[in-house]
């Protein structure tokens, strides 16, 4: 049997409504796939939570007081320097030992919410999410336009790989 890539912790059970692990382990090897990047060499730590616990790791590690959708924390720096370029990759471990890739939360009203309000199957932006903050583990943001774009260009890759239509478009 494969080792999951997604070590979770489920805090708030209702993300059993979604089967979240299921969810998680699906997205995260899509996006290594992409990548190039073989799965069983990386781990990823997802903390699936309630937007009160959500709120407090905004607080306390953005210093922004309100809940967000996800947040993620790289294991280590890995963007571009050049705006719209390629993060290094991350580099194995060593064999049989995964390299922790970093660690992701994801609140479940606020992902709820999002998903009504958008007309969405809550899976499917959950997905669309868990792609979105696996990607900030390896080095992608969307602070400049150019890194941004790519970061977006690749996510609609991603999830139409996975049979998800592009959230960016209404």
């Amino acid at each position: 049997m494969t080792e999951p890539l997604v070590d979770i912790m489920i805090e708030d059970q209702r993300w059993d409504e979604v089967a979240l692990p299921a969810l998680a382990e699906r997205a995260a090897r899509a996006v290594l796939a992409a990548r190039g990047l073989a799965a069983e060499a990386f781990e990823i730590s997802l903390l699936g939570c309630d937007d009160a616990r959500i709120a407090a790791l905004n607080a306390d590690f953005r210093d922004k007081p309100r809940p967000t959708n996800v947040l993620s924390w790289p294991s280590e720096e890995r963007a571009a320097e050049d705006e719209g370029g390629e993060p290094e990759p991350p580099e194995p471990f060593a064999p049989g030992i995964p390299e922790g890739l970093g660690d992701i939360a994801i609140a479940y009203e606020t992902c709820a919410r999002e998903a009504a309000e958008a007309g969405k199957p809550m899976a499917d932006h959950v997905t669309h999410l868990i792609v979105h903050g696996v990607l900030h583990l390896l080095g992608f943001d969307h602070i400049r336009e150019g890194d941004a774009e790519l970061m977006e260009k690749i996510e609609v890759e991603v999830l139409a790989g996975m049979g998800i239509v592009n959230p960016y478009e209404e």
